[in-house]
């Protein structure tokens, strides 16, 4: 019994020590409008750190700041784009995930679309390509060796 119990407080403090490295902030926002925009933009921007994490999950430190900063722009009274145009010049576009639709992204941008009307263009050649080698009639040779293989078939 007493094995049982240590056991359980050792799982009760391993817990309470995850959750207090993991920095839980509490953010105190007078509006619900403000603090859904807050929770949007921190779950648009990317970590610089972190390989392909928003920054409203990272627990790396420059997160930590960004989300700060976000917050305080906020507060500020600046508006989504001005945030985002904020936090783009102090850390590059890296950070969007849905990156601008600029002179140097078209390709990132028209590519999907692109291979996207090519496949559609391929399969509609192979689409009608079928239909004409469906629709041809057969030689007189070929005619003729399927008439003897259906005579053959009866005839067994």
């Amino acid at each position: 019994m007493a094995l049982i119990r240590g056991f359980g407080l050792v799982v009760l403090m391993l817990c309470a020590l995850s959750a207090w490295s993991a920095g839980i902030e509490l953010r105190d926002f007078d509006d619900p409008v403000k603090e859904q925009r807050y929770r949007d933009l921190t779950a648009s921007m990317r970590c610089p750190l972190c390989e392909n994490q928003a920054i409203d999950d990272s627990d790396a430190p420059i997160s930590a700041d960004m989300r700060e900063r976000v917050y305080q722009l906020l507060d500020e009274g600046k508006s989504d784009t001005e945030i985002i145009h904020h936090m783009v010049q102090r850390f590059g576009d890296y950070i969007l995930y849905n990156p601008r639709l600029e002179q140097r992204t078209y390709l990132l941008w028209g590519l999907p679309v692109g291979l996207l009307v090519l496949v559609g263009v391929v399969v509609a050649l192979i689409v009608r390509a079928r239909r004409h080698a469906s629709a041809k009639a057969l030689s007189p040779d070929e005619q003729a060796r399927l008439d003897a293989l259906i005579a053959r078939k009866e005839s067994s």
